[in-house]
């Protein structure tokens, strides 16, 4: 096997594709066409003497040793563009990219805190990726990512995680029911409501399942939905209550369109995590958004919020 004598370009087609699944979607990313990344394939194939994905119908399986390969690949670009904000940092010109992951219940700020950290750091370019707790988790494992932003860190993954800011989780209702003015409200009150949820995988799902746990509360029907603003539109709707993130709905209660309903237990207070693995070197500028964070992070989203 020869593969020290590989070429960043076939690693980045085989990883590319690895990632999407697909060459035709791995060619359009890489703006290649089809042909051009099989060969790329081919040729690496050739080289390490072992064939790196499989095509099962329709669908495209990675191998062992395209597994190794895809972490490789992986390795390699994180350590390229690490040394690339290094040099930029040395010549002066503070540029860089940070490739941010988050859960999409901190998609309220996150945006916010970005474009306050671009305003001291105008050359970073910004990767921003929204998606639920489990796939944040996936880009953390796989290496994909500077940053995570998220409620609790994993616990099935060696990360460095510190919290920057309070996260509070309440029930929210429609103006018009019944316990909405109520100065405190029983759990067990809400036993006949239909609680909508978000699908397995969410941060906020799996604060909500310990909080009944814990309090042994069984509501007496749920809706799962995947998105937080059809959930908030339904809950306006009278639908049904919903335990969510008061970072989430924070304009929706100010217009009186939602209310927070005083149920013994909350708000739960969470907190904000800036995550990464343990073991990363974190470039200049992820450095310098982690600090922001730790720094700003609690007092900018709480500035939002007023």
């Amino acid at each position: 096997m020869a593969l020290r004598h590989t070429s960043l370009r076939r690693l980045r087609a085989f990883e590319a594709v690895a990632r999407l699944g697909s060459f035709s979607r791995a060619a359009a990313e890489l703006h290649l066409t089809q042909p051009a990344v099989s060969m790329q394939l081919r040729q690496l194939e050739q080289e390490i003497g072992l064939p790196l994905v499989e095509q099962m119908g329709r669908r495209l399986d990675v191998t062992p040793a395209g597994r190794e390969i895809v972490d490789c690949a992986r390795a390699v670009a994180a350590r390229l563009r690490e040394a690339e904000e290094a040099i930029a940092e040395l010549q002066g010109r503070g540029g860089g990219e940070l490739a941010i992951s988050t859960v999409s219940t901190a998609k309220y700020h996150v945006p916010m805190l970005l474009a306050e950290f671009r305003r001291r750091h105008p050359n970073v370019q910004v990767r921003l990726s929204v998606s639920n707790r489990e796939a944040v988790v996936r880009d953390l494992a796989e290496n994909t990512i500077d940053l995570a932003i998220m409620g609790t860190p994993p616990r099935r993954l060696d990360t460095t995680a510190v919290a920057f800011a309070k996260h509070p989780i309440a029930i929210i209702a429609a103006p018009g029911h019944p316990l909405a003015r109520r100065k405190r409200v029983a759990l067990a009150r809400l036993g006949g409501e239909t609680f909508l949820i978000r699908e397995r995988g969410s941060g906020t799902r799996s604060a909500m399942e310990r909080f009944f746990s814990a309090r042994r509360f069984r509501p007496r029907e749920t809706i799962e939905m995947s998105s937080n603003e059809t959930i908030k539109q339904a809950v306006m709707a009278g639908m049904g209550v919903r335990f969510l993130s008061l970072h989430t709905v924070a304009l929706e209660l100010q217009a009186k369109r939602l209310f927070v309903l005083h149920v013994d237990g909350t708000p739960v207070m969470r907190a904000w995590h800036v995550i990464h693995r343990e073991r990363k070197r974190l470039s200049p500028v992820a450095q310098a958004f982690k600090a922001f964070l730790i720094e700003r992070g609690a007092k900018a989203i709480a500035q939002a919020l007023e």
